[in-house]
């Protein structure tokens, strides 16, 4: 019997093996054949002598810059930015409260970040001032580097993670 299972693993291990040699083979030629790949074209001075000589090497190309469209800007603190930074906040405070209520009551706090700071309530408070802070400061830098985009999604991002522990403290009273 034990034979038998010995046999029947083997296989299971060839037939992975296989798969993976295949999908690797495929993934490398997906990579080889694509637009980036194919557009790179070769230096005579990369290639060995032999090839050098056979292909005299008689256009340069010059790259052509062209300037982007200026993106729309706007002030930091507009309108939706502030909406964002006060639901951000009014989350992180409600994190904040249901979290010190779980764990005056027994509980623990599943985050390792915010778990060095549940030794006392101002430490707790702290942190979760820090990381309304850290929305802010984090939204600022997106905001100055042009990237407007990434600055609303910090602030969602973190509005939706507090919700979520937020509604996770509550379900686990």
């Amino acid at each position: 019997m034990a034979n038998l299972q010995d046999s029947l693993k083997f296989p299971q291990k060839a037939r992975l093996g296989a798969i993976f040699c295949y999908t690797a083979a495929i993934l490398l030629a997906a990579l080889a054949l694509s637009p980036p790949a194919a557009s790179q074209e070769v230096s005579a001075a990369l290639l060995p002598p032999a090839a050098a000589a056979l292909e005299p090497v008689t256009t340069v190309r010059v790259p052509q810059y062209t300037t982007l469209p200026e993106v729309s800007s706007h002030r930091f603190w507009d309108r939706e930015n502030s909406i964002l930074f006060a639901t951000s906040a009014a989350f992180s405070a409600a994190d904040f409260v249901v979290t010190k209520d779980n764990l005056h009551n027994g509980g623990q706090e599943l985050n390792p970040v915010t778990r060095m700071f549940t030794g006392s309530t101002t430490a707790l408070a702290m942190n979760f001032a820090g990381e309304t802070a850290g929305v802010v400061g984090l939204s600022y830098f997106f905001h100055k580097t042009g990237h407007h985009k990434l600055e609303r999604a910090v602030s969602l991002l973190n509005i939706g993670a507090s919700g979520a522990a937020v509604t996770f403290d509550l379900a686990h009273r």
